[in-house]
């Protein structure tokens, strides 16, 4: 495929098994899953100049959503229309917001960058992202293996300085020790911190009298999570945990804040925002007109558009619609939360289409925004929806 900004290089190593230990050894436990691929061992590799264009294009956004979150804090009713659950509601009113370009510390762009280079934003995941260890830690490995320059190589020093300021004690997910991910996710992430923490099962942790107590009985003030905010409208601990937050007796990173900047609907509401010529400047106005899509929390949309849970993940609830405004494809896959949350419609956008020494893919272009400055790509093989079947393939720049 020469008439793409994309080149692979290499093919994959003659003795995969070697290759796949030493990237356990570094931290990246889930290459292959199950005794299936996750991993692809090639590497896309595209223009520096496009990078720098991503990068940009990740800063402009990143000012736009963090504006348009401000402007949603507050008010309950757009409260509403993002689908944030309303156990929130109180919590973040209550707290105050966090500090300008900080409601996340640690968040991923998603992009669909076309074979001509042209980028348009497909959503923003600020609450619980995965995807570090693959790009903080397998990508500039496996480039340097290769001769090729990776740009994800400060992503360590940033998490280091986002910790410094949080200084969590302890490191949560679900399933710790048993969920490969998510448990190499937070131990890389500790690493990276360089604090002190112990790792916890989110199923370990109970709330004493307003006070989070891990499983062996010892208070937690300072927490890491990688648990979706949504979820805690349907788990049982949810209404305690935000008591525990409400009274100052627990810090929770990323910020309840970050829920407004995870939902989908944020689009929305910026780019109805910017339809009505409201809030932005003109650097603003650009940034949107030129990298994202028309979105909608509304059906309004006739043809070529997506339709999506404001709280997917992984792809699940997701469905395209082509040019007759026909069902074209639907994520099967993932779990769909589409009668938990409400819709938004968004134009749809061309991810470039890859071709591998595994197959045909498409890719998905992520970039991760932490400490508030973009900062490491994330590759992801797939279909025309990215679910969570899909690969990873490292990313690097010439």
């Amino acid at each position: 495929m020469s008439d793409t900004v994309f080149e692979l290089r290499g093919m994959p190593h003659p003795d995969r098994g070697e290759r796949v230990a030493k990237l356990a050894e570094l931290g990246f436990a889930w290459a292959d899953l199950e005794e299936e691929a996750y991993w692809l061992d090639q590497i896309l590799v595209l223009p520096k100049a496009l990078y720098a264009e991503l990068e940009a294009a990740s800063a402009a956004l990143w000012r736009v959503l963090d504006k348009t979150a401000r402007y949603v804090f507050g008010k309950r009713e757009l409260y509403a229309l993002l689908g944030i659950p309303e156990i929130l509601w109180d919590t973040l009113d209550l707290l105050p917001a966090p500090p300008e370009g900080l409601i996340s510390r640690y968040a991923r762009f998603d992009f669909a960058v076309s074979a001509d280079g042209t980028i348009k934003l497909l959503e923003l995941n600020a609450d619980t992202p995965t995807g570090y260890v693959e790009a903080a830690i397998a990508t500039p490995w496996l480039c340097a293996e290769a001769g090729v320059e990776s740009p994800n190589a400060n992503m360590a020093a940033l998490v280091a300085e986002a910790w410094a300021v949080e200084r969590p004690e302890a490191a949560a997910c679900m399933d710790y020790g048993s969920h490969l991910e998510d448990s190499g996710t937070i131990e890389a992430l500790a690493k990276h911190g360089g604090l002190p923490v112990r790792f916890v099962d989110c199923l370990d942790l109970w709330v004493d009298e307003g006070v989070l107590k891990d499983g062996e009985g010892k208070p937690i003030e300072r927490l890491f999570a990688l648990y979706p905010k949504e979820w805690l409208a349907y788990d049982e601990g949810g209404d305690a945990l935000l008591y525990a937050i409400d009274t100052g007796n627990l810090a929770l990173f990323n910020s309840p804040h970050s829920i407004v900047m995870q939902s989908k609907g944020l689009q929305a509401a910026a780019w109805g925002l910017y339809e009505l010529g409201l809030l932005f400047d003109q650097a603003d106005r650009a940034a949107i007109a030129r990298y994202m899509l028309p979105t909608y929390d509304r059906p309004v949309l006739d043809a070529d558009f997506v339709s999506k849970s404001m709280f997917g993940r992984e792809g699940g609830s997701v469905k395209l619609y082509g040019k007759s405004g026909e069902l074209e494809a639907e994520d099967r896959d993932g779990f769909d939360t589409s009668e938990m949350f409400p819709m938004v419609y968004q134009q749809r956008a061309e991810l470039a289409p890859i071709r591998t020494a595994a197959g045909d893919f498409r890719l998905l272009t992520g970039m991760f925004v932490l400490n508030g400055k973009p900062c490491g790509l994330l590759g992801r093989a797939g279909g025309l929806i990215t679910g969570n079947t899909s690969h990873f393939i490292p990313l690097g720049v010439k």
